[in-house]
């Protein structure tokens, strides 16, 4: 009996984590994840990775003038610092050497409006 109930204990456990969602996409296409209710969207575009800040309330750009930050890229067994740039109304912007492959490892880090930002993405 006991062997029975670990076995549907175990397809349960399977199933529920197969069915996971992703992370929430945002206006540009990318993964947004929220942090100090900040939504940021993760895109990467070839070798360019840009990070869109948003408000609260989810619609307003968090401006990025004089804000700096940075991403820690682990893609391939390599790890990388990339040095962010504030691109206007909310973006921080940061250049690659190479486009990033699948599952890569992301976190970006900055303070932007008065809050340290910390926020971890992978790529598909």
């Amino acid at each position: 009996m006991y062997k029975r109930l670990s076995v549907a204990l175990l397809f349960t456990v399977i199933a529920h984590g197969a069915t996971a969602q992703a992370p929430p996409k945002g206006a540009n296409g990318g993964d947004v994840v929220v942090v100090e209710g900040h939504p940021i969207e993760f895109v990467s575009k070839g070798q360019e990775i840009v990070f869109y800040i948003l408000e609260d309330d989810g619609q307003t750009p968090t401006q990025t003038k004089g804000t700096s930050g940075r991403a820690v890229v682990q893609d391939g067994g390599k790890t990388t610092a990339v040095n962010l740039s504030p691109k206007e109304p909310n973006l921080l912007v940061g250049q690659l050497a190479m486009p990033l492959g699948s599952k890569a490892r992301v976190v970006f880090s900055a303070k932007v409006a008065d809050h340290t930002l910390q926020a971890r993405f992978t790529t598909n």
